[in-house]
């Protein structure tokens, strides 16, 4: 997709600081962070929503979700973290473009994300 700019991070024509990557996810912080550490998990490849994602791409999106949530874990000092995904517009996603946030928490924070 020639205008999604996660494919545009991914060709590497948008820079950007990659926290953790294999051969078909990486992952970067969220430029709109909704809690310090906010990060995200994207597919390499054009994939518009989680339905769209290959099952045989399980194992390294796992891979890199874990060494994401580690890394960030450890950086912010944080106790936990939440995983989100959201698919379609009316479920909240913004990018049409797969991806996965890490929210790092702290025992009586507020997030966003959690109902």
């Amino acid at each position: 997709m020639e205008d999604c700019v996660f494919c545009k991070i991914a060709k590497g024509e948008i820079p950007c600081d990659k926290i953790y990557e294999n051969d078909n996810f990486f992952s970067i912080p969220d430029a709109n962070q909704k809690v310090e550490g906010h990060s995200l998990i994207i597919s390499k490849k054009h994939f518009e929503n989680v339905l769209d994602l290959p099952s045989s791409l399980g194992m390294e999106l796992i891979d890199c979700i874990k060494k994401t949530a580690l890394k960030v874990l450890e950086k912010e000092k944080a106790e936990g973290f939440n995983l989100v995904q959201n698919n379609f517009e009316v479920a909240g996603q913004l990018v049409k473009h797969v991806h996965f946030h890490i929210l790092p928490r702290k025992k009586g924070d507020k997030s966003p994300f959690v109902y």
